[in-house]
């Protein structure tokens, strides 16, 4: 048997399994409420799928709003740093700490704004992913927390979201896309080569609590609220750090477990999701840990059609008691939107592209976003620009709407598939 024929057996048998259980209604079709989600709309498992509180089956149809909250040079307008946490240091040196987050509140009250969620319900999406760290609400690693004017935990910036998205009967990921101490290598964690979460250390074990702390707020806060869909608990833990799928699965199982736990000591009710990230070796299975109502991801963004096929297939296959998710992916090389499209919905993932706008380099001839722009962006330079020049380059100049132009990558592919 050749591989394709391989690849399409698998499919076919992937769907006949899918299909058996609960009454499968898209979410085109579900129930319009004006005003916005109300409890039915309140989102579990069943088995494989995901369906609201009327049985009806729901899948998540959706895309990353990535460099809002957490940013990396090559989607975001800044240069003369290596990462946020880099960034953050520098302008803290040069303007003092307050003023460090009054230009980073500048940059993300304008990089997303209600016009963004309006365009991304235009377009057919059902859901956003929403990347997030622990120093939107932390001032330092050291448990420092942003307080808001009740002296709580400041967690607006993620209200705001929720409500204008629940607004639009938009459902919200809520991606702790950077843990306190960092779960990864990447500096997509925030802060690049500072993989300290999993160290067997006192600060170590600190880190850990801090991000069990930030969960619970997290949780306590969202409790019972419809339009968050899922907590994403870490983005991709253990990325470029050495060492096996073995090793990520022992420390995936551990800190999971902690995290889980955080959560559920607060909020019973909200689907939880957890990352393969590349292989389903990743993971332990859901049953055998006693976690329930979990989602598993994976993120792909292979370059041919049959590795996608098959690192999407196999985790599929394996954790056969929870719904899938790709969290992120784009094609490339070899790999076409058809395939990717086809793929997931005859195994019934639930999907996010990767990302909604970008102002990095090269990023109009890419596939990675749906806005960018041909000219390119000026970039706020943060060891010589002024305050006032990096509050004018994060300013209104970043709105969608000021020179963001659509890439024309996805259209005619998202029309036919959401």
């Amino acid at each position: 048997m050749n591989f394709k024929k391989f690849v399409s057996v698998l499919l076919t048998f992937a769907t006949l399994i899918s299909s058996v259980g609960i009454m499968e209604v898209s979410s085109a079709e579900s129930t319009e409420v004006s005003g916005g989600f109300t409890s039915e709309d309140f989102l579990t498992t069943k088995g494989r799928k995901i369906v609201n509180q009327k049985g009806e089956k729901i899948t998540l149809k959706g895309v990353n709003l990535g460099s809002w909250m957490i940013w990396e040079d090559w989607l975001s307008p800044y240069e003369e740093a290596t990462d946020h946490y880099d960034i953050l240091e520098k302008l803290t040196e040069r303007f003092g700490e307050e003023k460090a987050y009054e230009l980073m509140n500048t940059y993300m009250d304008n990089w997303i704004t209600e016009s963004d969620l309006d365009e991304i319900k235009a377009m057919g999406f059902n859901s956003v992913r929403v990347p997030f760290w622990f120093r939107n609400f932390y001032y330092d690693d050291n448990g420092r927390k942003i307080l808001d004017e009740n002296g709580e935990m400041d967690l607006s910036r993620l209200e705001w979201v929720v409500e204008e998205c629940s607004k639009r009967r938009l459902y919200v990921v809520l991606d702790l896309h950077g843990a306190v101490g960092y779960q990864s290598d990447a500096p997509h964690s925030g802060k690049k080569g500072s993989c300290g979460l999993y160290d067997d250390t006192e600060q170590g074990e600190r880190y850990r609590e801090l991000t069990e702390e930030l969960w619970r707020e997290i949780a306590t806060r969202f409790k019972g609220n419809p339009a968050v869909a899922m907590y994403d608990l870490l983005n991709e833990p253990m990325c470029e750090v050495p060492g096996d799928e073995f090793d990520r699965r022992k420390n995936n199982s551990y800190i999971y477990d902690r995290l889980y736990d955080a959560v559920r000591a607060v909020d019973s009710d909200h689907i939880i999701t957890m990352e393969c990230i590349w292989s389903f070796l990743a993971l332990p299975n859901a049953f055998l840990m006693g976690w329930k109502n979990v989602i598993y991801q994976v993120h792909l963004y292979d370059t041919s059609e049959k590795s996608f096929n098959m690192m999407a297939i196999l985790p599929w296959l394996v954790f056969f008691d929870v719904p899938m998710m790709m969290g992120e992916f784009f094609p490339h090389g070899t790999n076409t939107w058809e395939n990717c499209f086809k793929t997931l919905d005859k195994l019934g993932y639930s999907w996010y592209l990767w990302t909604y706008k970008a102002s990095g380099h090269g990023m109009w001839n890419s596939n990675w976003c749906l806005r960018g722009s041909k000219n390119g962006f000026e970039r706020a330079k943060i060891e010589t620009d002024s305050y006032e020049e990096i509050a004018r380059k994060w300013g209104e100049c970043i709105r969608t709407e000021n020179g963001f132009q659509d890439s024309g990558h996805y259209e005619r592919n998202i029309e036919s598939n959401i």
